[in-house]
């Protein structure tokens, strides 16, 4: 196996390759990440699939639905709830009870026991929850009483947004401390490592944000105060499980959840600057094509980037190539496809196309319909998907 370690120098000016000459085995060759070697480049981005219990306790079929997606460089979980104030939906599973890491440890068992590796992302909802979706029905809170737009799926119905509850300073203290908490959590309960959700709308990204963040203390106003939460959540996790087991999902300038960033750029090259020392595991970033995040930032990481362009264009395995051979990433989170692929590595290396998603409907639902019965391209029900996939290319 070709390893390439995650300190290697980066030529971020790269031409040599494009989409179509850039071939997708660069994906195959294996990487190096500080405490955990990968057989190849592909990343399993996190999915919200909504299929714990009430408690908030993962199920059983949780544990094939990772198993089969093994393959992966890396898993990263979908979101985990790291508190009850931290919940966005019910069904949503968490690491705050002994019974919910009891029944993580059989989720990273069978991954183990089929060859993967797995993080946990750490996920706080902030103001993107409601009364309905949360064990104690309690009102969300957020960096500042800010409402977020639209409707939220409770277990019955879709519900408007509430007014979230401006957290008090005791109150980002405790949501520090439940990161943490809840990275201890996951290491007991077997994952490799954790990644802290500071994207896509969630409680990090509402301090960094300009409209969820109009705090006047030490934790808003200016750059120094947007990313002091991020900061401190990053350093608490790292010392409560080692720096090398804690990657970091940032996605600046995602509008997403109803974010508004209007000049990112000087907001992350500063986070990035705070946190570049850490010698984190990674550094997970959604790209945007109103602010080119990956070519501005990946210069300003020494360390191992994930890259992702799955909010603006579809993942292929060229395109996700191409992140790497030119030098914007040294690994690719891919999300959607696996959904519906759960060789998606293999149908790389086999070149055989990706499957689609064949039924929407039952990407949040409890059972195991479009959860654990899409086929490998080499089982029997493969064929059928390998042509439907050649169709849709």
């Amino acid at each position: 196996m070709d390893v390439r370690f995650y300190a290697r120098p980066m030529n971020t000016t790269s031409t040599a390759y494009t989409a179509s000459t850039a071939p997708a085995n660069v994906l195959l060759d294996g990487y190096a990440l500080p405490a955990l070697t990968l057989p190849n480049r592909v990343v399993m981005a996190p999915l919200t699939r909504l299929r714990a219990d009430r408690r908030a306790v993962p199920q059983p079929v949780m544990a094939e639905y990772y198993a089969q997606r093994a393959g992966a460089g890396l898993i990263i979980s979908e979101g985990i709830a790291p508190s009850v104030a931290g919940q966005q939906h019910l069904t949503q599973p968490g690491l705050f009870t002994e019974e919910q890491v009891a029944a993580w440890r059989r989720v990273t068992r069978a991954v183990h026991a089929a060859g993967g590796r797995i993080f946990a992302q750490i996920m706080h909802a902030g103001r993107n929850s409601h009364p309905a979706n949360r064990l104690d029905g309690s009102t969300p809170l957020a960096p500042s009483a800010v409402r977020a737009p639209g409707l939220l799926h409770t277990l019955d119905r879709k519900v408007e947004t509430v007014l979230p509850r401006a957290m008090t300073l005791a109150e980002v203290r405790q949501a520090v401390a439940d990161h943490a908490d809840a990275a201890r959590a996951a290491l007991r309960a077997g994952f490799d490592g954790v990644e802290v959700h500071g994207a896509n709308s969630y409680l990090p990204h509402q301090f960094l944000a300009d409209n969820t963040n109009l705090r006047t203390d030490r934790y808003g106003g200016d750059a120094v105060g947007r990313i002091r939460f991020a900061v401190e959540v990053t350093e608490a996790v790292a010392d409560a499980v080692g720096a090398e087991r804690v990657g970091l999902r940032i996605a600046p300038g995602n509008p997403e959840g109803g974010m508004v960033e209007r000049d990112p750029a000087p907001v992350y090259r500063r986070l990035l600057a705070a946190l570049d020392p850490l010698g984190l595991a990674y550094l997970h970033v959604t790209d945007n094509p109103v602010y080119p995040a990956l070519a501005d930032l990946r210069p300003r990481w020494s360390g191992t980037l994930v890259g992702n362009t799955g909010e603006h264009e579809e993942t292929t395995p060229l395109t996700a190539a191409r992140l790497v051979s030119d030098g914007l990433a040294d690994l690719v989170s891919v999300g959607r496809p696996y959904i519906s692929n759960p060789d998606a590595v293999e149908r790389i290396a086999a070149g055989v196309p990706w499957a689609p998603i064949r039924e929407r409907n039952f990407h949040y639902t409890s059972g195991p319909r479009g959860y654990v019965d899409y086929p490998r391209h080499d089982a029997p029900d493969g064929a059928r998907d390998q042509e439907e996939g050649q169709r849709c290319r």
